[in-house]
């Protein structure tokens, strides 16, 4: 039986590390949606994951499992 589990490249890893680094700037730009980030990159953002990733995909031809996608937080959330 294969594993499923995909390895995250090191591309998926900069891009991840770009997004953190950035993070208080895209709050200010996408408050409570999720991003895809692609070559340091916001390459789609909005509410559903799928449909960023599918549209990031598309833009990027980078598999959408390759795609770092993170949630912006606006900071006035209580739980």
């Amino acid at each position: 039986m294969k594993n499923k589990m995909a390895k995250e490249t090191k591309e998926f890893w900069d891009d991840m590390n770009w997004a953190e680094e950035h993070y208080s700037e895209l709050m200010q730009k996408y408050p409570d949606k999720w991003v895809a980030v692609v070559d340091k990159k916001i390459q789609a953002a909005g509410v559903s994951i799928k449909k960023i990733k599918e549209e990031a995909e598309k833009k990027t031809h980078r598999d959408k499992d390759q795609i770092p996608v993170i949630f912006i937080e606006c900071g006035s959330h209580i739980y």
